[in-house]
């Protein structure tokens, strides 16, 4: 997983001015050029001729477009000046991660794979190779699946069906993702934000002029993926089934993991790690997911042998979903700490909504035809 940004982003070292270029950043200016050849655009901030808008204003850097740093490590955003379309650049670590993850996004990337509607790993769109650089990976611009929140349990069901569907695929084809948690699990917003977002400010409109226009899950359904292959692995089954040392990733609480040492097999973990996002940022935290907790918790059993397999899970998944009832899927979704006045509010908006879903014929699952 990309590491957070650098602290010099709210809080510079000595000797930065606040929103000056951070190191980082500076490896991308460097090759502002090249990336331009290639057919990929930086933002005004990231090319060699930049000046901060802001210098000589009373405007304070984070409310400047130019003043955004992309946030992640070895990740930079970039216009694709063929069609204009906004993309993720990502540094690869050869010496590490970078062999594998590339593997990983080619293998579902390529035909016969690519084209299987059970196949939700982020598509890989092009590989960049610069002079005595590694490899950079492009692939679409993407958006936090939690982001913004589920309205209606309709809405977490087609979620959590799709991935778990996406995770089956990998494990058929004999890979574990090894870090399914939910930094690595993204929806495709280009219906639910036609308009896109800013890549840094995702609440703002690309120009930074203003909020995004959106849409919602029920009304404009995503497709939900899967992405960071970096802990990756395809595994021989003609071995039978691997051992592989733990990697930490974005969940380090899985049981078989403590010791951070002993060999386990990772296909049971990525079960964990589905099953533990839903426990921790949803059983916890909402009302009415009962019918999902039994389960969540066959899927975080501590023995990693009593956890079911993925094609368990999406098959009792089915189940579970084909008994939920219209009324039940279109109902809201509401925290625990939510106070009354707040929730009867809500509570009249999403009504009156849903009438409105009625009417078009919204489906109470809002799965993208």
């Amino acid at each position: 997983m990309s590491e957070p940004a650098e602290n010099w982003v709210t809080n510079p070292l000595a000797g930065y001015e606040p929103g000056q270029l951070g190191e980082m950043e500076t490896w991308w200016v460097e090759r502002q050029k090249a990336l331009e050849l290639a057919g990929y655009m930086l933002r005004p901030r990231y090319r060699p001729d930049w000046k901060p808008s802001w210098i000589g204003t009373n405007k304070y850097f984070l409310n400047c477009e130019d003043g955004q740093p992309q946030k992640r490590r070895l990740v930079m955003d970039a216009t694709r000046t063929s069609d204009g379309k906004t993309v993720i650049l990502k540094r690869l670590l050869v010496e590490s991660e970078g062999p594998y993850e590339l593997q990983i996004n080619r293998l579902f990337s390529s035909d016969p794979l690519v084209s299987n509607p059970r196949n939700h790993c982020a598509r890989l769109l092009d590989v960049i190779e610069l002079p005595n650089d590694a490899p950079i990976m492009v692939h679409s611009h993407l958006r936090p699946f939690y982001d913004p929140p589920f309205n209606t349990y309709g809405e977490f069901v087609v979620f959590f069906g799709q991935i778990c569907e996406g995770v089956q695929f990998m494990h058929e084809h004999n890979v574990a993702h090894r870090d399914c948690t939910s930094e690595n699990i993204m929806l495709d917003p280009s219906r639910m934000y036609p308009q896109s977002f800013h890549p840094v400010d995702i609440w703002r409109r690309k120009n930074f002029r203003g909020n995004a226009k959106k849409y919602t899950r029920t009304r404009r359904p995503p497709r939900y993926l899967l992405i960071d292959f970096g802990h990756s692995r395809l595994y021989d089954p003609a071995n039978g089934p691997p051992l592989d040392e733990p990697l930490s990733g974005g969940d380090k609480s899985a049981p078989e993991h403590q010791d951070q040492k002993t060999p386990c097999n990772p296909f049971p973990t990525d079960v964990y790690y589905l099953g533990n996002l839903i426990r921790e940022d949803y059983l916890q935290k909402y009302h009415g997911l009962d019918f999902i907790k039994p389960l969540i918790a066959d899927m975080v059993q501590e023995d990693p042998k009593r956890r079911p397999t993925m094609d368990e899970v999406v098959t009792r998944f089915a189940e579970i979903r084909g008994k939920l009832s219209a009324w039940k899927l279109r109902s809201r979704m509401a925290r625990n700490n939510e106070i009354w006045p707040v929730a009867a509010w809500r509570s009249v908006g999403h009504w009156y909504r849903t009438v409105g879903y009625v009417l078009a014929r919204k489906a109470a699952l809002p799965e993208l035809k």
